[in-house]
């Protein structure tokens, strides 16, 4: 493990830091590789989808063929194992959950003058496009966090995208069938990454248009995202490479740091862990539990920790936790854990974070699957000026007023002065029209 002291990172090594996957993201090559591949799926369609299979996925799909089956359904309440199904169960209804409360009230007014009243309500979007990644492994549990808030929110068509299980015959993973098939999602689509996040994002002979799409990724699904926008599609930024932080002081355990550092590295080779900490023994004693701990992984989940808590992460030595939430904040985190004496006053100090763990009790790992507070959040530092995907995220706010005549009356000479300075003469005479003896 990397360790850096704080005080004596000059700007550049701090921004090295801060860059972690959003480098390779807006990489110049990789974005004009990318918008290739999307100008393809708008102007062929579902070929330009099954072209790409062939080429990136090694796979042949026959025309009509991207949608997945009932009977592959049927296979995968068959073969996924009842435990895992079980899982599955357990997330949807805990995020179910987290959202419901979230969005419990969906309308409110108040009376903010006498006879003029406000207020808003919420509604759904009105398509949504997911993106579930298989590339380096079998993940229900993003359906789960990034499906069960569409459902919630009551989004009448969602479309889900998964690209095929790596090796095989274009076939999409079981336990991601099974997390759909719980939530009632039946349009699912085995595509490309950046091909099927442009399918979603145009439309195809198969594949439907939506409003929104979204879904963490690599790198390329991410570009492809940021490409589609500029065609009108919205999308959530960024969900790239995982990263993780954790705020400890000397009472933390190592040997549950450890592991807690070691399971968000383990994602990809462009995943970040860091351990920020004012305790030189707590990060020494970590240093061997890491080493102890990280030789039991296998390849190549090995390698990607290796990178996560090297070049992309390590640990930071501050001052003290004051500083410790300086440079959290400046890092803005997708996940981050405090592990301290008292947690609330370190929490009280942070402003920017995707989601904020309490205790060694309360692990990464628990909050990604079953916990039920949304565990795809912004990566890049986008944590400053974003949350996580909610039921909100698939909500729109429409505003609601209404003035009887005495609010009319009283407000309308402001708004004529208003109307007169900006020269705007038929909003002035629709508010004289309204006078009284007009």
């Amino acid at each position: 493990m990397r360790v850096l002291a704080w005080s004596e990172l000059d700007a550049a090594a701090r921004e090295q830091l801060l860059g972690r996957g959003v480098t390779a993201i807006f990489d110049p090559k990789l974005r004009e590789s990318i918008e290739l591949i999307v100008e393809d799926v708008r102007e062929n369609g579902d070929a330009a989808v099954i072209a790409a299979l062939a080429k990136f996925d090694g796979c042949e799909i026959a025309e009509g063929g991207l949608q997945v089956t009932e009977a592959e359904f049927a296979a995968a309440r068959e073969s996924v194992p009842a435990a895992v199904q079980e899982a599955i169960a357990e997330g949807i209804a805990n995020v179910r959950a987290f959202n419901e409360e979230l969005t419990r009230e969906r309308e409110w007014r108040v009376e903010i003058q006498p006879g003029l009243t406000v207020g808003e309500k919420s509604t759904a979007i009105a398509s949504a496009g997911l993106f579930v990644p298989s590339g380096k492994g079998s993940f229900p549990s993003v359906l789960v966090q990034i499906g069960t808030p569409a459902v919630v929110a009551g989004v009448p068509e969602i479309a889900v995208v998964v690209p095929p299980v790596p090796g095989g015959a274009g076939e999409v993973d079981a336990a991601v069938l099974c997390a759909a098939d719980q939530l009632g999602i039946r349009q699912i689509f085995r595509a490309n990454g950046p091909a099927g996040v442009a399918a979603l994002a145009f439309g195809t002979e198969s594949i439907p248009k939506v409003r929104k799409l979204l879904g963490p990724g690599s790198p390329p699904v991410q570009a492809a995202q940021i490409a589609c926008q500029q065609y009108g599609c919205h999308t959530q930024l960024l969900l790239g490479p995982s990263e993780s932080l954790i705020l400890a002081d000397d009472s933390a355990d190592p040997r549950l740091l450890a592991a807690d550092l070691l399971n968000e590295a383990e994602h990809g080779p462009d995943s970040a862990s860091l351990l920020v900490t004012d305790s030189e023994a707590l990060v020494e004693a970590t240093q061997i539990e890491i080493a102890r701990q990280i030789a039991a992984l296998p390849e190549p989940r090995r390698a990607y920790a290796h990178a996560a808590l090297g070049e992309n992460g390590g640990a930071i030595i501050v001052a003290d936790l004051t500083e410790a939430a300086l440079v959290t904040n400046w890092y803005a985190p997708e996940h981050m854990q405090i592990v301290a004496r008292d947690e609330e006053a370190v929490l009280a100090m942070i402003d920017h974070a995707g989601e904020v763990l309490l205790g060694q009790q309360t692990p990464v790992s628990l909050a990604n699957y079953v916990i039920g507070v949304p565990a795809a959040l912004p990566t890049g530092a986008f944590a400053r000026v974003t949350g996580g995907v909610t039921a909100e995220t698939f909500l729109k706010k429409v505003s609601i007023a209404k003035a009887d005549a005495a609010a009319l009356e009283r407000l309308t000479p402001g708004a004529l002065a208003l109307a007169d300075h900006e020269g705007f003469p038929a909003h002035a005479a629709a508010l004289r029209a309204r006078r009284s003896g007009s």
